[in-house]
């Protein structure tokens, strides 16, 4: 039998394939750069339009703002600005307005904060187990969620009416005298603070639930062969297991307590467009911001403030790395 080789030499037509031309070496190549391209080019396709809506809803307004806030700017005449450099920092350090408001977005990002997470944290463990009817109870535990903030700050704020709210008409149930929720400063506080904790407590709840849900039951079955309780395994396996949920739970809640807005404000609004109450006894940094701009309209000022809420929460975050290093290093 003649090999490839002899026909070759025999004048025959050879076994092998046949040679390629230029124009299908040119689109092997092509098609090689292509799949390259592909391969490489589309995890960056598919982020990209994250980064366009971030950089035109985000990014752009943030640079703006800081932009503004080192000119004189009004309302009325968004386009004459005059150039004072750092002067509406220095003049929101001095101002005695901006130190109230600080310490009110503290008291009451505390008093909202803590009970909340704690509250969801045991309603979570709740859910955690087998129940009747549990797909009803965790989908009515995020219903206050999905409640607009202006219905729930309605509605709590006649429930906090000092002559005909229900809660005073409690009190005096068991003879404790009416309180003026709005009049008196923590009253004011406590009563913002509720319609926080009830509409953030189911969210969080379901949060800790999917963390709960992904711990594997091995563990809860090691601590019951060891003798622990219930309380012992939600302290020792459950509450390490979502320790990465709590902390990011911890920063949401931090962030929504220095942009609290919505609530204190329909709950104050007096006749006169008083924000934050007559002696601004529960104005946050978000009434502040909303008072310079759209009241006094000094919108260099108002981004003044948007920019020392942008400032706090960088120091609470950096703090809070600070606290975790340290914490890693000791133990």
């Amino acid at each position: 039998m003649a090999t490839s080789t002899t026909k070759a030499l025999a004048g025959g037509e050879p076994s092998g394939p046949p040679p390629k031309t230029d124009g299908e070496g040119t689109a092997r190549r092509r098609g090689a750069l292509l799949h390259r391209l592909d391969v490489r080019g589309a995890p960056y396709a598919f982020v990209a339009p994250f980064f366009v809506v971030f950089a035109a809803f985000s990014f752009y307004p943030l640079v703006y703002t800081s932009w503004i806030s080192l000119h004189r700017v009004e309302l009325a005449t968004l386009d004459v600005m005059e150039w004072v450099a750092f002067d509406n920092y220095v003049d929101l350090w001095n101002d005695s307005r901006f130190w109230n408001a600080l310490a009110n977005t503290l008291t009451i990002g505390v008093i909202s904060t803590v009970p909340q997470l704690l509250m969801a944290l045991g309603l979570a463990h709740l859910l955690n187990y087998r129940m009747r009817a549990s797909l009803f109870f965790r989908v009515a535990s995020l219903v206050p969620y999905a409640t607009s903030v202006a219905a729930a700050a309605l509605v709590f704020t006649m429930i906090f009416e000092r002559d005909f709210g229900m809660i005073n008409w409690a009190l005096g149930a068991v003879g404790v005298d009416p309180v003026n929720w709005e009049a008196d400063k923590w009253p004011a506080q406590v009563a913002i603070s509720t319609i926080v904790i009830w509409r953030w407590t189911g969210y969080n709840a379901l949060l800790y639930l999917a963390a709960m849900q992904a711990i594997p039951a091995e563990r809860y079955e090691a601590a019951a062969i060891d003798g622990a309780s219930r309380w012992k395994q939600f302290t020792h396996v459950t509450v390490p297991g979502i320790r990465s949920t709590i902390v990011f739970t911890i920063v949401l809640s931090t962030i929504g307590a220095t942009q609290l807005f919505g609530e204190p404000l329909i709950f104050g609004q007096g006749p006169n467009g008083v924000t934050g109450g007559a002696d601004n006894q529960y104005q946050t940094l978000g009434l502040l911001l909303y008072e310079e701009g759209w009241k006094n309209y000094q919108m260099g000022r108002s981004a003044t403030v948007a920019w020392a809420m942008f400032l706090l929460l960088v120091l609470v975050f950096v703090a809070q790395r600070l606290i975790k290093r340290l914490r890693s290093r000791t133990s």
